[in-house]
């Protein structure tokens, strides 16, 4: 990995790309949750790592148009809202993605007549998983476009294969067809490659679509990984990020 810039960035929200709706990205956070286990013949706090935790906010501007932020963002949904920020949009490039609810949609109109609104939101059942390590990242450059069964690039993460598993995310903001899979390989020659054990989405039918899967703790995955689509359907634009566990994760 190599210094980027904050230029050319996107925002996928609920199958929704919001990136031309997206002013700034006002925090991003990780991490867990400590849990305070200071005993009384010490004079400092004693912590150890608690439940995972996370969330994504960002500036959104006001666009009422179909498909754009105001119509999906508006609903403040109690359901879970699957979020994917794309920091380099490459194959390999960093991402960070999660299944969170949306806390707000507070509007903001500035003296100079800006209107704009402040989307928070906290994660819920996983942590933020942040891509682009080296070992992980976006199987497609920013959105990708199939109009045919195909066979994506793949990435070569080093001879080592990794044996904890992997978390994928999928976004898919638009689709004519019939039904589509997504299905992550893995290779050790960059010839022969098989689908990952647990790593195929379920079939899309139509757009919007999310999902987020995840592996089992102690799966392999080999050097080098690719994104595959198959089905039936005359286009379908999507994006998929993931990360490859690099300790057994729950």
């Amino acid at each position: 990995m190599a210094k980027i810039t904050g230029l050319a960035q996107n925002l996928y929200v609920a199958g929704v790309d919001l990136s031309g709706d997206t002013g700034s990205l006002s925090g991003v956070h990780g991490g867990f949750a400590p849990i305070d286990v200071t005993s009384i013949n010490r004079s400092a706090y004693e912590r150890i790592g608690g439940r995972r935790d996370g969330g994504l906010s960002w500036v959104s501007f006001f666009n009422d148009a179909a498909s754009a932020a105001h119509l999906t963002l508006r609903g403040l949904p109690t359901t879970d809202v699957h979020v994917m920020y794309v920091a380099a949009t490459s194959v390999g490039g960093a991402a960070v993605c999660g299944v969170v609810k949306q806390m707000d949609y507070a509007g903001t109109r500035a003296s100079d007549g800006t209107l704009t609104f402040d989307v928070p939101t906290m994660g819920n059942g996983f942590g933020i998983e942040m891509m682009g390590a080296g070992a992980d990242g976006m199987l497609t450059a920013g959105l990708r476009t199939d109009t045919a069964a195909t066979n994506g690039t793949s990435i070569d993460y080093g001879a080592v294969s990794t044996l904890f598993g992997l978390s994928a995310y999928l976004q898919v903001t638009a689709f004519t067809g019939t039904t589509i899979t997504f299905t992550i390989q893995d290779s050790a020659d960059n010839v022969s490659f098989a689908a990952v054990t647990d790593a195929t989405f379920a079939a899309v039918t139509a757009a919007p679509a999310v999902e987020r899967i995840q592996t089992t703790a102690t799966q392999t995955v080999r050097r080098y990984v690719r994104l595959a689509t198959t089905g039936t359907f005359t286009s379908c634009t999507f994006a998929v990020a993931f990360i490859r566990h690099q300790t057994a994760t729950l």
